[in-house]
């Protein structure tokens, strides 16, 4: 019995033993390992199920910690419009994300996955995030440095909710107006996008002096990992059309939308997403000369391509109608993760089916894996896979709010201020009797930030989130003696017949988002077009457009005393004002022709046929008001 006893202890002695050294072993979990090490151990120890499992994203609608253990899931998303509860505060994202973190952590390998939302500008999905100008206004700043404290401020307020990925910047370059993504561009100009890619190290941190060109890089767990989209010529499609053919030479993709990519991978953006659309008829989910042989191969683009939101579906017309081929197309083609968001059982069966058929080889699929687990062995996620409340406190936080106010006041772009400059209209008197404030969008926070807030397609109403609307901001920034009327749309003999000093009218698109934002007449939002005519038929105006790209207004600039671009410029009202009523000078200065009419488009600067209402760069400047 003695011996059994012994037997057994040493037997229990050298199984911990194995097990210590096993764990000793364990170099992709120990974080002083060099990168590569630690990515070939964790693929060395990896099955086919788990590898396939990592190039997997699903909707956070259909995950669960246990989808996540069993099916080794690499990562879930937030589409537009998904959040774990309306309202939901920053305490309800972590545990949601928590909760699907802990299911990947139980997992045999505990290869933790990657949280994804879009945050296009803020956090724009979550309550009480700051929501700061679209890319339009920011790209009217002309501001690189500023854009990039937007980053900063961006990658708290995500990581406050416990995220760590954001399908942000979009470094598309608009050529034309009617297209739906128009507001996501920074601006016509590709060099005007190269230069708003100094958002990527505010949201990813700067890439170290010494780093590898083209190697993933996130500075700790107050950022997160960006995204460069839409690869490659979105923003050149036939007419705007979105998702369409983007007909142009290789010289001509590679010198205008191909340009902003060349500076996201030198600041080491850590993933790159590919367009719905078509190059010269071609998908570019399906497109292996741009994907592996430029931007792999040639361009050097070590993270991760991930595709758009059922994009490799769209490979085929009608969508989903041969999905097999469609994966095999799109994994061929180069796509490492993707984007798949519901049928995720369907997308791993196909692929498995394809890879143990030797139709997809599995040097394609170790290359696809590398990639991912490069970019979470980066991002710190191995040591930091869970949340931490203690970054909560910066959702929406005032610091935020006033960056937010500072790139409003920036953005805004002055295009007519009185009928000569010795009469300028603007800045506008803070004190006068009567003020009245017209137009549909003058007291609406869902408008004034457009699409992809809280809802995909945007929202209408002041519930939307926290923030401060034109009109409350006229009334905080007028003195106290200064009666503001507010009516919406009133007719000329109203505004003949009560007297006001002057009127500030606000008008323009209702919000949209992708393909509902098409328009192939681009005019301001019913009933814009009436107000202008009554309101600045009555009473000396001015009048605020809040749009996501230019509009037609050549039919009303001669009634305009004033006229101001606000874009679409988020939460922070106030930063309207501060321009209007003279604390500050305008500044801003069109990132996009502004045509004249619809029929000269697509018009571009330096195209033959250029002639504007107003050209690309333009902006009148005042000098701050001082008041008494």
């Amino acid at each position: 019995m003695t011996k059994v006893r012994i037997f057994l202890t040493r037997l229990l002695l050298m199984l911990c033993c194995v097990a210590i050294n096993e764990a000793k072993c364990l170099k992709y979990k120990d974080p002083k390992q060099p990168l590569n090490v630690r990515i070939k151990d964790l693929m060395d120890r990896m099955t086919l199920e788990e590898k396939i499992g990592q190039m997997t994203q699903i909707e956070r609608k259909v995950a669960s910690a246990e989808i996540m253990k069993n099916y080794y899931i690499g990562s879930v998303l937030s589409g537009g419009s998904s959040v774990p509860k309306p309202q939901a505060s920053a305490e309800n994202w972590i545990k949601m994300v928590n909760d699907f973190q802990k299911g990947s952590l139980s997992t045999r390998l505990g290869i933790p996955m990657i949280y994804g939302i879009d945050a296009v500008h803020g956090n724009n999905n979550v309550y009480n995030a700051t929501i700061f100008p679209h890319n339009v206004g920011l790209g009217a700043t002309r501001d690189p440095r500023l854009v990039r404290k937007i980053g900063v401020a961006t990658a708290l307020e995500v990581r406050a909710t416990g995220i760590h990925y954001v399908f942000a910047p979009c470094i598309a370059v608009c050529r034309d107006p009617r297209w739906g993504r128009c507001y996501e561009s920074y601006s016509e100009d590709h060099k005007v996008v190269q230069a708003m890619t100094e958002i990527i190290p505010g949201l990813q941190g700067e890439i170290p002096a010494n780093s590898q060109k083209g190697v993933p890089y996130v500075a700790g767990k107050r950022k997160v990992i960006a995204t460069a989209k839409h690869y490659v010529g979105d923003g050149g499609t036939i007419k705007g059309i979105n998702e369409n053919n983007t007909v142009i030479s290789r010289h001509g993709l590679l010198g205008i939308h191909m340009s902003p990519y060349y500076n996201a991978i030198i600041k080491g953006v850590s993933t790159i997403m590919v367009s719905y659309s078509s190059w010269n008829g071609e998908k570019m989910h399906a497109n292996r000369n741009l994907i592996t042989d430029f931007l792999k191969n040639l361009l050097r683009f070590r993270g991760f391509v991930i595709s758009d939101w059922k994009g490799i579906d769209k490979i085929t017309t009608p969508p989903h109608a041969n999905y097999t081929y469609s994966i095999y197309a799109a994994i061929t083609a180069g796509i490492d993760m993707v984007m798949v968001p519901f049928n995720y059982t369907e997308f791993i069966d196909g692929l498995t089916l394809l890879v143990k058929s030797n139709a997809i080889p599995m040097s394609r699929i170790n290359d696809a894996v590398r990639r991912i687990l490069r970019v979470k062995f980066v991002a710190g996620l191995f040591e930091n896979p869970l949340a931490d409340y203690n970054l909560v406190h910066h959702l929406g936080k005032k610091k935020h709010r006033e960056l937010a106010r500072e790139a409003v006041r920036k953005s805004l772009v002055l295009l007519k201020n009185g009928e000569n400059l010795k009469q300028p209209v603007i800045p506008l008197p803070k004190r006068a009797s009567r003020v009245l404030v017209a137009g549909s969008h003058a007291d609406n926070l869902g408008y004034q930030c457009g699409g992809w807030t809280i809802e995909w397609q945007g929202v209408t109403g002041n519930n939307v989130t926290k923030g401060t609307t034109i009109l409350n901001a006229i009334k905080n920034t007028v003195y106290k003696d200064t009666e503001v009327v507010y009516k919406e749309n009133p007719d000329l003999d109203y505004v003949k017949s009560n007297n006001f000093s002057y009127a500030i009218v606000v008008v323009g698109e209702k919000p949209y988002a992708e393909t509902k934002g098409d328009s192939l007449n681009l005019t301001i939002s019913a009933p814009g077009p009436e107000t202008i005519k009554n309101v600045c038929g009555g009473v000396k105006c001015v009048t605020v457009i809040i749009s996501g790209r230019p509009v037609v207004i050549e039919p009303y600039v001669d009634k305009i005393e004033g006229l101001v671009v606000a874009w679409l410029p988020g939460t922070e009202g106030n930063g309207v004002t501060d321009v209007l009523f003279g604390d500050y000078s305008f500044r801003g200065k069109l990132p996009m022709t502004w045509f004249k009419n619809i029929d000269q488009l697509p018009m571009n600067v330096g195209d033959s046929h250029y002639d504007p209402l107003f050209p690309f760069g333009f902006g009148l400047k005042t000098k701050p008001h001082q008041y008494s």
